[in-house]
Parts: structure tokens; C-alpha cells; sequence
């Protein structure tokens, strides 16, 4: 399922990142954001979610929660 599907307050690990520009991939990978890591959804924004990956809270827009498979 995508993260944007994901239910707030829940952890899930992500399984693949589905992103096919180079730029972002490295930079979701600086976060943290890669196959096998925890991600819990703390709340849902109109413009996005906020997550937690890594003790870092980050807000990610719907493109990269689309991107993003749990």
C-alpha cells in the first residue's frame, strides 16, 4: 500500500520507494527513506503528511507519499 493510504499514529516499514528522479531518491535517502525502515504517520496535512522517519519529523508532500510503498 502507498503511505498516503497509511493510517495516522501508525508505524509501518517502508518495502520500496518508487521514485524515478535520481535528486529525490538521494535526498529521501539522506532522511532515512529507504526499504526496511520504520515510518509512522503523525498527521495528515492538505498539502501532504507528516511523518517520522529515523527520530526526524518530516513534512513530505502527496508526490513523495504516493512514491513511498508500505
Amino acid at each position: 500500500m502507498k503511505l498516503s493510504d497509511a493510517i495516522e499514529g501508525n508505524e509501518y516499514i517502508i518495502s520500496r520507494v518508487a521514485v524515478e528522479d535520481e535528486e529525490i531518491n538521494s535526498f529521501l535517502l539522506s532522511l532515512g527513506c529507504y526499504s526496511g525502515e520504520s515510518v509512522t504517520v503523525v498527521s495528515r496535512k492538505k498539502s501532504g503528511l507528516v511523518v517520522i522517519i529515523k527520530d526526524g519529523r518530516y513534512n513530505i508532500d502527496n508526490y513523495l507519499s504516493d512514491a513511498i510503498e508500505v
